[in-house]
């Protein structure tokens, strides 16, 4: 095996194993042991301080929490493949001014 086989291998192990421990262990803590940090910050403040009255609403509410992850996986999603997009082109576009900068009598 090649040595980058390897390392390739060796990093897909430790990304599974971080992303199994956690479940595996039944790490977390309450009735939502993987809540978010919105969540948990405003249980907080409501815990310090009972009469706290939030500013605002949110515009939607999703109808559960698998809804609200995937939505947001969605957008991180989307986010990411814009970013590679926006990478691959300006790349690309660097190469084509710096092909055009080598051969300068074409």
């Amino acid at each position: 095996m090649k040595r980058f086989s390897r390392v390739n291998l060796l990093l897909l192990l430790a990304v599974l194993a971080l992303a199994v421990a956690p479940l595996a262990l039944g790490l977390g803590s309450g009735e939502e042991p993987f809540a978010g940090s919105d969540a948990l910050a405003e249980q907080a403040i409501v815990d310090e301080h009972p009469d706290y009255e939030p500013w605002f609403a949110p515009i939607y509410e999703p109808p559960s929490g698998e809804v609200e992850s995937a939505l947001f996986a969605l957008q991180a999603a989307l986010g990411a493949g814009f970013l590679g997009y926006y990478f691959g082109v300006a790349r690309t576009r660097q190469r084509q001014r710096d092909a055009a900068v080598e051969q300068p009598g074409e």
